[in-house]
Parts: structure tokens; C-alpha cells; sequence
């Protein structure tokens, strides 16, 4: 066998093999020395990779296994899509006016109080009809015409931007994405009733049609005739529109422009101003809702339906962009809000065909509650007062107008009875018409005389009806013993007042020209029939009423006293005793 021997060993021959050991290795160093200078030269040598390659190569690097990598980037992919919080959380949002409270579950609002005004009960007003908004939807809320789209976007968990309580001017957003729908809505706020909200809904990367709805009412709603109250309010070009509840469509389309866009009712509204009226889409919501027939004693058996009016409004490129004002319908309020095309809101105050009359009615109004006394209900008085004294010389021609009349009643009665003979197709009775017209111009006498005073006493007094009917500051306000001037009297002494006012003003006046019977009938039914109408109207107007009349009484009393007065009656007396000499003649 060949000897094995060990390298270290010098033997016969050593010194020539440990030369050739040691030429090996320093020409392996070598080797090494030169690919390693020649990997360094080529590093420096090398162009530097652009951002986008170092991006593209860390993503493989933290991509999952290798033995799939397109599997785990669409698997990475969906998860970073899906934008979801773990649980519900809430956000509060207030100024001096407002305290809003939203929640992550929709990214919608569950409370909108509005710190000067409270409920029925004294406690701050929440704007929010929570029974209405728990079937129907709460404000802010999105509107989308496909069901279940609807139902995933007002039910998802969005991400707030911030939890707590944040105080105005401020803003807040919450972000939303699941299964392809992604949804981004953001919210500002200031120091006013309004809020500027901006809305981003896509599936798939395609816009979505989603509507901001404020869709279930108002919390001031309680009973029957406050739901009566709703209604659309629109602008568009300037020319405003309120349709009322009963007329309202659900779900029904309108295109725009509008100004401005939105639900109220008799004391506060929701209105849209949208940041591009020309694109901007409107959807009118009604639904009913029972509600107990008795507000204070609820009874599940005993209810009635009433209906809840909202509004949604969008555009066609699946983002919203709009202003909203949520607040109380005061002239002063609402005349500081303006559209982008430049109407404000004062018209979504309802004074209808009498808003001429009743606006003035109420800048004075308000001037002697400002300025003079410091109650609405002694200020309703001031003001009745006044506007009697300014009508007095209009009683005063009605009673002229009457007297002369009259004075040639005799003498017309002549003429009828010359004429009685005829039929009224025969032409002769025009020359009946033609002596009573010259008659009454030889006299003077005017037939219309009577009615002019009337054309202006009249729609003075619908004024002030539709003024006490819609102005806010009645609300809740008190005088004596009626604890809210725009709610009926509980007490129910104002309509008594009425119905006594009326009778001694149908006693006082007088009228000659009547028949007695005729006469009486009127006493009693008249005042009868307006004392059922103010059982129910706001103490505010039955106030107003009730002082009038008993200013019209005293008015009427002094003139019975005067000469003209006098001589009125002994016509009436004179007129009546010749009717009840009829009467007998005709039963012999």
C-alpha cells in the first residue's frame, strides 16, 4: 500500500512540495483579491435604481411565499382596500347654537340639538325625530334608490377621523371601504346654523349615485297637526316653492338647478344649498308613521298615521358637495344664509299671498317687544291697538256709507215696489236699476261705500293671522296665564273671550238694513262659530283677537252716542216697526 503521509511531514523532497503548497495559495489570494476589486469597480460603475425599482423590489421582498407571488400581492391588495373600524364609536360637534353628535355606524348624525330653543317639556330641543329617524333614517344619512346598497352604506363602521367632543370651527371626516364600495365623507363647521359637508361614492372605482338625505322630519313633531305642518321647500332661479305634506311624492325625482333644496317645518327646517346648483338632484322622501292619537297619555291601541317628509340631494357625478342649514325658521336667520346663485332663505318662511302685510306686521311687532315691552303677549296687545286706532276712520265711512243709505232706503223701496209687478227677464226692470243708480247719485250715496273700508280692514287682518301663525319668537314665549302664545289656550279663556266680543260687537252695531230675525240669528251663530275656530288656534292670534273686537265694542259704543249714531237707530227702530206691522197684516 502506497504511505500516507502527513502534509505537515517533511520528508525526502519536503522543501520542493511545501514551495508548491505555498505558490497555491498566494495565487488563490490573488484570484480573490482581483474578483473582489473587480465587483467593487462595478458597483461604483453601476447606475443608482429610481425610486419606483426600489419600491417594486421592497414589495417583493415583503410579498408572502415566493412559491405564489401574484396570489399573495392581490391577497395584500384586497386587505389594504378594506377600510373598516372594529367597533361603534361617537363624535360630538359643537358651537354656541348647535351640539351634534355623530356615530360611526353610516357616518350619520343620532343627535342635532339646538341650545336656544327646547322641547315641550324644557329640556334643548333635539332637531332629531328619533322615532321617525329609527324606521326612516337619521340625518345625513345616504340615499341611494338600490335597497341594499343603501342598507350597506348607512350601516357599515366608518373610520372617524376623530372621536370625543371637537368644538366648531372644525372638521371631520370618516372613511369607509368594503367589498368594492368605498365611500369618503367629510363635514366642516363654524360659528352659524350652517355646515358644509363633501360626499365620494364609488364601487369598483365607478362613481355611485348617493344622496346626503336629511330623511325623517323634525324632532319638534309630536302631534298630528305638527306633522301637518311639513313641507318641500325649493328655489330654483330665484323663484321659491313649498309644497305641502299631502302633495309631496315619495321618491320622486327632481332635476335642477336649484338653489336650494330641503324639508321644514312650521318653526324649523333642513335646507341644501349646494355648492353647484346646476348639478344638483333632488329626491323628495314621505313615509308614515303612527303616532299615538294623545301625546302626553301614549296609548299603543289609539294612534293615528302622520306623515314624515325628507329630502335628499345629489348629482350626476356621484359626488356631493353642499352647505346645509339646520335651524330655526327666523327672518333674521335665514336672511343671513345665501345660496351660491345668490337667493337667501327668508321665502322658506311661509306668509303665502300675505307676506306684503305680514312681514311689516312683524318688524313692528318686534320693535315694541324690543324697544317698549319686553313680552310678546303685552306687545300683541300694543300693536292690536294700534292697528285699531290707525282703522278707526274706516269704521267711521262704514257708518257714514250706512246712514246715507239709509236715508233713501224709503224712497228705493218706492221704486221696487213700482217695478214689483214685473218679472226679472222683463227688460223693465233694468230701468228699475237705472232710477235706484240715479237715486244714489243725486244722494250722494255710494253702494260700495261700505265694502272699501272692508277691502283694507281685511287683509290687514289675514296678515296678522298668517304673522301669529308662522313667526318662531311665539313659540314657547308666555304672557299671564298662557304658557306658550303659539300653542291653543289650555285654559281655553281666550276663545270665551272671543265668542262675548263678537256677540257684543253683532249687539252694538247697528244695522238697518237687516231683518231683526235675521239679525239675531247672526248674533248668536257668528260668534259661536268663531269661538269654535280659536279653540284651537294659537293663543298668540285668539289674544289678538279678543282685544280687538272689545276695541271695536268701545269704538262702536262712543259712536252710538253721537249724532250719526242716534239717527241710525231711529231708522233701525222705525224700519223694524214696519216689519212687525207686516208680519201682523199678513196673519190677518
Amino acid at each position: 500500500m502506497p504511505e500516507i503521509q502527513n502534509p505537515n511531514q517533511q520528508g525526502p523532497g519536503g522543501g520542493g512540495s511545501g514551495m508548491d503548497m505555498r505558490t497555491t495559495l498566494a495565487f488563490f489570494g490573488l484570484f480573490l483579491l482581483v474578483f473582489f476589486g473587480l465587483q467593487y469597480y462595478r458597483s461604483k460603475k453601476a447606475p443608482e435604481p429610481t425610486p419606483a425599482q426600489q419600491s417594486q423590489s421592497a414589495q417583493q421582498q415583503q410579498s408572502a411565499p415566493a412559491a405564489s407571488p401574484v396570489a399573495a400581492t392581490t391577497d395584500s391588495s384586497a386587505a389594504a382596500a378594506s377600510v373598516a373600524a372594529s367597533g361603534e364609536s361617537t363624535t360630538t360637534v359643537e358651537n354656541e347654537l348647535y351640539k351634534i353628535t355623530f356615530t360611526n355606524r353610516g357616518a350619520q348624525v343620532k343627535s342635532w340639538i339646538l341650545k336656544k330653543y327646547t322641547d315641550d317639556s324644557g329640556k334643548p330641543l333635539d332637531l332629531v325625530n328619533q322615532p321617525a329617524a329609527a324606521k326612516f333614517g337619521y340625518p345625513l344619512s345616504l340615499f341611494a334608490y338600490d335597497g341594499g346598497v343603501r342598507s350597506r352604506l348607512n350601516n357599515g363602521l366608518y373610520v372617524a377621523s376623530a372621536t370625543g367632543t371637537l368644538s366648531a370651527p372644525n372638521t371631520l371626516s370618516f372613511d369607509y371601504s368594503a367589498g368594492g364600495l368605498t365611500v369618503h365623507k367629510s363635514f366642516s363647521f363654524d360659528s352659524s346654523y350652517v355646515i358644509h359637508a363633501s360626499v365620494k361614492v364609488t364601487d369598483n372605482g365607478a362613481p355611485v349615485t348617493a344622496m346626503l338625505a336629511w330623511p325623517a322630519g323634525f324632532g319638534d313633531q309630536t302631534t298630528l297637526p305638527q306633522y301637518a305642518g311639513g313641507m318641500l321647500d325649493t328655489s330654483q332661479g330665484g323663484k321659491d316653492d313649498q309644497v305641502a305634506f299631502k302633495k309631496v311624492v315619495g321618491g320622486d325625482t327632481l332635476r335642477g338647478p336649484f338653489d336650494w333644496a330641503g324639508v321644514s317645518d312650521l318653526y324649523f327646517s333642513a335646507i341644501f344649498l349646494p355648492d353647484s346648483p346646476p348639478d344638483a338632484t333632488v329626491v323628495s322622501l314621505s313615509n308614515t308613521l303612527q303616532i299615538p292619537k294623545n301625546a302626553k297619555k301614549p296609548d299603543p291601541n289609539q294612534t293615528e298615521g302622520a306623515s314624515v317628509l325628507g329630502a335628499a340631494i345629489g348629482s350626476g357625478a356621484g359626488t356631493i358637495d353642499t352647505r346645509l342649514f339646520v335651524g330655526p325658521k327666523s327672518l333674521d336667520v335665514l336672511g343671513s344664509v345665501h345660496a351660491v346663485s345668490g337667493p337667501n332663505l327668508e321665502k322658506v318662511v311661509s306668509f303665502g299671498w300675505w307676506g306684503i302685510i305680514s312681514k311689516p306686521l312683524f318688524y313692528l311687532l318686534r320693535f315694541f317687544h324690543d324697544h317698549v315691552v319686553s313680552n310678546w303677549g303685552w306687545a300683541i296687545l300694543l300693536l292690536t291697538v294700534l292697528l285699531n286706532i290707525a282703522m278707526l276712520p274706516t269704521r267711521i265711512k262704514m257708518m257714514q256709507s250706512s246712514l246715507k243709505m239709509q236715508r233713501i232706503q224709503p224712497e228705493m223701496d218706492a221704486i221696487k215696489a213700482k217695478y214689483a209687478k214685473f218679472k226679472a227677464t222683463d227688460p223693465r226692470k233694468q230701468d228699475m236699476q237705472q232710477e235706484i243708480f240715479a237715486l244714489q247719485k243725486r244722494e250722494g250715496v255710494n253702494m260700495f261705500g261700505g265694502c272699501v273700508p272692508m277691502l283694507i280692514q281685511w287683509p290687514l287682518l289675514f296678515g296678522f293671522y298668517r304673522m301669529l301663525s308662522n313667526v318662531i319668537e311665539l313659540r314657547h314665549a308666555h304672557w299671564l296665564w298662557l304658557p306658550d302664545l303659539a300653542s291653543p289656550d289650555p285654559w281655553h279663556i281666550l276663545p270665551v273671550f272671543v265668542i262675548v266680543s263678537m256677540f257684543l260687537t253683532q249687539y252694538f252695531t247697528p244695522s238697518p238694513g237687516v231683518d231683526p230675525a235675521q239679525q239675531k240669528m247672526m248674533a248668536f251663530t257668528m260668534p259661536a262659530v268663531f269661538g269654535f275656530m280659536m279653540w284651537n288656534f294659537g293663543s298668540g292670534l285668539s289674544l289678538y283677537w279678543a282685544c280687538s273686537n272689545f276695541i271695536g265694542v268701545a269704538q262702536q259704543m262712543i259712536m252710538n252716542r253721537t249724532g250719526m249714531g242716534r239717527e241710525i237707530r231711529e231708522i233701525a227702530q222705525k224700519r223694524a216697526q214696519k216689519q212687525r206691522g207686516k208680519v201682523i197684516n199678513a196673519r190677518r
